[in-house]
C-alpha cells in the first residue's frame, strides 16, 4: 500500500511517503501555510509526488496530525459559543473547584474566568433534573425553555451550542432530546452534548471539555472539509485518518463531531514516532524529545509502553480536559524561540516564537529578533550551503545582527550572547524533562533520549549532558518522526461509563452489562469505518481508587465475563500501580471502581523499518571541515569541526566530536568528547559525556 503521514507544525509541515511493498520511503518538508494549513498539506504532498514519480491516484491512506484544535485554544480564538444547562448551573465553568492555580499569589490568572469559553450572557438555563444513581427524571424537560433559549442563542449569533446537564453522565436522554431541538431550530449551529464527548462525573471537567469541543470545533471541522476537498480536487482520493491524542488516528466525520480528541494530535505522533524509532535500537525505556520550531514535547516510554495522562492532570491552555491523552509535557522552546532582556532585566529565550512567518531573522523573511537558530548560526552549527538539503538559504549576516543588537543590550560579545540564548534554552528544556522524569519517581540516567524534530538534534546531547543522560539516539528521519509515527498506528476509539462499585459490593451482573454494551459499541463504530471483525482488538480496563481518595489509577481488566476469582488480578494490579504512583498501598483498604473503559482498535498497514543507505566510507561522508564554537570545560573556543552528510555514512561508522552531521530535515550537533555510531537499524547512536 502507498501512505502518507503529514504532520503540520508551526514553522514546517512534514510529509513522509512509504510503500509497504516495496519498503521504499521518501521524506520532505515546506513551509506551513498559517492562512490554511490544508494548502501547505496538499502542495506538500504533490510536490513529492511529483520529485518521486509518485502517481496520485494510487495513493492508498493519508494519516494527518493537525494543531488546529491546538492553535485555537492556545490562542482563545474559537467560535462564538453557547451553553444551554441545568437551571442553577450556569455559573459551573466560571466556579470550577475553587482551585487556585496558584495557590500562594495573589495576582494570577485563572483561564476559565480570565479567558470563558462561554461568555455569561450566552449561558442560558432551562427546567430538567436526573438524580443519581440510576438517572431516573426527577423533573421532566421543558421543552418549551429548551426553543426559546435555541432561538436567543440564534439571535446572538452564536455559532457552536454545548448542551450540559447534571447527571448526563449517567442518562443521556435530555441531552439528546435538547441535540434534536436545537437540530430542529437552528440546524446550522454545531452541537455538543457532554454525555456524547465525555460520559464521566466531575461536572467542571466535563462541561469544560464539552466547551472546549464547542468553542474549536467550527473552525476544525471546517478545516477537515477543506481538507478532504482540496486532496480530492488534486486527484487524490485516498482515505484520510486524523491523529488523535489518544495515539490513534480517526476518520474525519468522527474528528469533525469531537475536535477536543485532537489538542494533541501532533505531539502524540512525535511520542509513537520515537517509540517505533527506538525499537529499531531494541531500547524501551525512552525519554522522547521532540523539538520543532515553536514547542518541545517530552514523553516518557517505559516497558509497559507510553501512559496516558490521569484526570488530575490533564490540561491544556489551563483548561482542565477529560478525554484520552497520551501523557505529554509542552512547553514553548524551539527554534524558532525569541531571545530577548525583560523588563527586570533578565535574559531569557521563548516562549514567544518568531514561527514560520517573519520567522527566524536568518529566514530572509523580515524577522528582525534574535530566535535561537539565529543563535546556532552564530556558533557555526548551522551550514548556510546545506539548510533543508540546500532548498532553503538561511543568512547569516541577518543572524550576527540580531544577534548582536542584544549583545549589546547585555553588554556581552556576540559568541557569549549566542551560547547564553542555547544555555537558557537547554537548561528550560532540562527542567521540562526533569517535571517528567525525576518528579514522577524515573532516573533519566537509566534511560536514552532520543530527539527528533526540527531542532532537537540541534540541542538533544547538551541536554542530554545537563541530565546525565549517557546516550542519544537520532532517528533516521528525525525532522518528520511526528509525521513517521503517523504511519505507525492504527484506529483507535475509547468509550467510558462512570460505575461506582466497591470491590466488596461488586454488581457483576450490571458491570458485565455495561462492559458488553461499551464493547458493542466500540465494534459498531470500527465496522462502520470499515474495519474487518478480524482486524479490530478490544481492551478493557477500570479507573479505581481506594475509598475517600480524589483521583483514579487507570488498570487492566481480564478479558471474558468479569467474576469474583477473575477480577483479582485487576486489584493486585491496582495495589502495584498506587505503589509505583505514590510509594505505598493499602491491601486492607477497599477500592472503588469509578469508570470502566472499552478501547477498541482497528489495525491498520503500517510502515516498515527503514533502508539505510550509507554505503560509502566516512571519507565521502565528510563534505568540509570549518570552525564552530563550543563550550569546552566552561569556557568557548573556536574549534574545528567536520561537517558529515548523512545520507553517506556507512553502516557501522564511527564519528568523534566535534562535528556537525547534515541531512535534509535537520541539523545533529555532536560536541566535543561525545562518539556518534552509526546502526544498521539506520538510527545514529551518541554516547554522551556525562559528569
Amino acid at each position: 500500500m502507498k501512505l502518507f503521514g503529514v504532520d503540520v507544525g508551526g514553522t514546517f509541515t512534514d510529509i513522509v511517503f512509504t510503500n509497504t511493498d516495496s519498503g521504499e520511503t521518501w521524506i520532505h518538508k515546506t513551509p506551513t501555510t498559517l492562512e490554511d494549513p490544508s494548502i501547505g498539506v496538499v502542495q506538500g504532498i504533490e510536490e513529492l509526488c511529483q520529485r518521486k514519480q509518485i502517481p496520485k491516484a494510487e495513493i492508498n491512506r493519508v494519516f494527518h496530525g493537525t494543531t488546529i484544535a491546538t492553535n485555537s485554544i492556545l490562542e482563545y480564538d474559537g467560535a462564538k459559543t453557547g451553553l444551554v444547562t441545568t437551571k442553577g448551573y450556569r455559573d459551573i465553568l466560571h466556579i470550577g473547584r475553587h482551585q487556585r492555580p496558584q495557590n500562594y499569589s495573589i495576582m494570577q490568572e485563572i483561564p476559565w474566568q480570565d479567558r470563558p469559553l462561554v461568555q455569561r450572557r450566552h449561558r442560558k438555563v432551562v427546567t430538567e433534573r436526573l438524580v443519581p444513581p440510576t438517572g431516573e427524571v426527577l423533573v421532566e424537560l421543558n421543552e418549551q425553555e429548551v426553543r426559546e433559549a435555541v432561538r436567543e442563542l440564534k439571535a446572538e449569533g452564536v455559532e457552536s451550542i454545548i448542551v450540559s446537564f447534571l447527571f448526563s453522565y449517567i442518562n443521556p436522554q435530555h441531552e439528546d432530546r435538547v441535540r434534536a431541538i436545537i437540530q430542529e431550530e437552528y440546524p446550522e449551529a454545531f452541537v455538543t452534548t457532554s454525555a456524547s464527548v465525555s460520559p464521566q462525573f466531575r461536572e467542571f471537567e466535563r462541561f469544560t471539555t464539552a466547551a472546549i469541543n464547542g468553542f474549536v470545533g467550527p473552525k476544525v471541522k471546517l478545516y477537515i472539509d477543506n481538507l478532504q476537498t482540496r486532496l480530492k480536487e488534486s486527484g487524490i482520493d485516498a482515505d484520510l485518518h486524523i491523529m488523535c491524542s489518544n495515539g490513534g488516528v480517526a476518520t474525519p466525520q468522527s474528528v469533525s463531531e469531537k475536535p477536543v480528541n485532537t489538542l494533541l494530535s501532533g505531539p502524540a505522533a512525535g511520542v509513537l514516532g520515537g517509540s517505533w524509532s527506538g525499537n529499531l535500537s531494541k531500547r524501551n525505556k525512552l525519554i522522547t524529545f521532540d523539538v520543532g520550531g515553536t514547542s518541545a514535547d517530552i514523553g516518557i516510554i517505559t516497558e509497559q509502553g507510553y501512559g496516558e495522562s490521569s484526570a488530575r492532570d490533564t490540561w491544556i491552555a489551563g483548561y482542565p480536559v477529560m478525554v484520552p491523552m497520551i501523557d505529554i509535557h509542552t512547553i514553548g522552546a524551539g527554534g524558532g524561540s525569541i531571545a530577548y532582556v525583560d523588563e527586570g532585566g533578565a535574559f531569557k529565550v521563548g516562549p514567544r516564537s518568531a514561527g514560520s512567518r517573519p520567522g527566524p531573522a536568518c529566514y530572509g523573511h523580515g524577522g528582525t529578533k534574535p530566535t535561537v537558530t539565529d543563535a546556532n548560526v552564530v556558533l557555526g552549527r548551522l551550514d548556510e550551503e546545506n539548510f533543508l538539503g540546500g532548498e532553503m538559504s538561511i543568512f547569516p549576516n541577518a543572524a550576527f545582527k540580531v544577534v548582536e543588537e542584544l549583545a549589546d543590550k547585555l553588554e556581552l560579545g556576540v559568541p557569549e550572547t549566542a551560547e547564553g540564548v542555547l544555555t537558557i534554552l537547554n537548561n528550560n528544556m532540562a527542567n521540562a524533562i526533569r517535571a517528567k522524569t525525576v518528579q514522577k519517581g524515573y532516573d533519566p540516567r537509566e534511560f536514552s533520549l532520543i530527539a527528533f524534530g526540527g531542532a532537537g538534534p540541534l540541542h538533544a546531547v547538551e541536554v542530554a549532558q545537563i541530565l546525565n543522560i549517557p546516550e542519544v539516539i537520532i532517528p533516521p528521519h528525525p525532522g518528520i518522526t511526528s509525521a513517521t509515527g503517523l504511519l505507525t498506528t492504527d484506529l483507535k476509539y475509547d468509550v467510558i461509563k462512570t460505575e461506582f462499585m466497591l470491590n466488596t459490593q461488586i454488581d457483576y451482573a450490571q458491570l458485565n452489562r455495561d462492559l458488553t454494551e461499551l464493547k458493542e459499541q466500540i465494534r459498531v463504530q470500527l465496522q462502520a469505518d470499515g474495519v474487518k471483525p478480524e482486524e479490530i482488538q478490544v481492551l478493557c480496563m477500570a479507573d479505581c481508587r481506594y475509598i475517600g481518595q480524589g483521583y483514579e489509577l487507570r488498570v487492566d481488566l481480564p478479558d471474558g465475563e468479569l467474576t469474583e476469582q477473575s477480577i483479582q488480578k485487576t486489584w493486585e494490579q491496582f495495589h502495584q500501580f498506587h505503589k509505583s504512583e505514590y510509594g505505598h498501598f493499602f491491601l486492607e483498604s477497599p477500592i472503588e471502581i469509578v469508570n470502566i473503559r472499552v478501547t477498541g482498535i482497528g489495525l491498520m498497514p503500517k510502515i516498515g523499518q527503514p533502508v539505510v543507505m550509507g554505503t560509502g566510507s566516512l571519507e565521502d561522508a565528510l563534505i568540509k571541515k570549518a570552525s564552530a564554537i563550543f563550550k569546552v570545560d566552561g569556557e568557548l573556543e573556536t574549534l574545528e569541526t567536520s561537517f558529515y552528510q548523512r545520507e553517506y555514512l556507512p553502516i557501522g561508522a564511527e564519528v568523534a566530536g566535534p562535528a556537525i552531521i547534515l541531512q535534509k530535515d535537520t541539523t545533529t550537533v555532536l560536541p566535543p568528547h561525545c562518539t556518534a555510531f552509526v546502526e544498521e537499524s539506520g538510527n545514529i547512536i551518541i554516547k554522551v559525556e556525562v559528569r
